[in-house]
């Protein structure tokens, strides 16, 4: 069981925050009517899980995904490739994909690029798919995403 760090409450509405890293976040609501406090509770959770934060040098940066060029797993860590930083992320790349628009692709296992920061791709003898982003970074399509890939571009 986690440590519980806050908990107060009158007998109309308890809250309740246990820290725990053995679960998943989530937050549970029992209420006996959907009102205005569930409602602004389920507001401010979809914003949290949709918000991306990027830790670069010891500080927090909100990200913009539209930003971002490519989301990468590197060693074992998520980080998202922007124009001339690279931020690390605490999230996981599955969850990263959730919340992103149609605008996003994943491009192999362990990135997911934005198809509008996407320069070229080179195509090699060899069949491999090279992506160039517009800030230089490139990354490879894997063979199981090229057909993917191709009909979103419309090749």
């Amino acid at each position: 069981m986690g440590d519980i760090i806050h908990s107060k409450g009158d007998d109309t509405l308890k809250c309740t925050v246990i820290l725990d890293n053995t679960h998943d976040e989530e937050i549970l609501i029992y209420a006996h009517e959907r009102n205005k406090t569930v409602e602004e509770i389920e507001l401010l959770a979809a914003e949290s899980a949709s918000q991306i934060n990027g830790y670069l040098r010891g500080e927090i940066v909100k990200l913009d995904a539209k930003e971002v060029y490519c989301f990468t797993v590197d060693g074992g860590k998520l980080y998202a490739i922007c124009e001339n930083e690279k931020y690390l992320l605490k999230q996981r790349l599955y969850n990263i994909e959730e919340i992103l628009d149609k605008g996003f692709i994943k491009i192999n296992q362990s990135s997911i690029a934005n198809t509008n920061k996407i320069q070229k791709f080179d195509a090699s003898i060899s069949g491999t798919l090279k992506v160039i982003f517009k800030n230089g970074y490139t990354d490879y399509v894997s063979r199981r995403n090229i057909r993917n890939i191709k009909e979103r571009i419309g090749l």
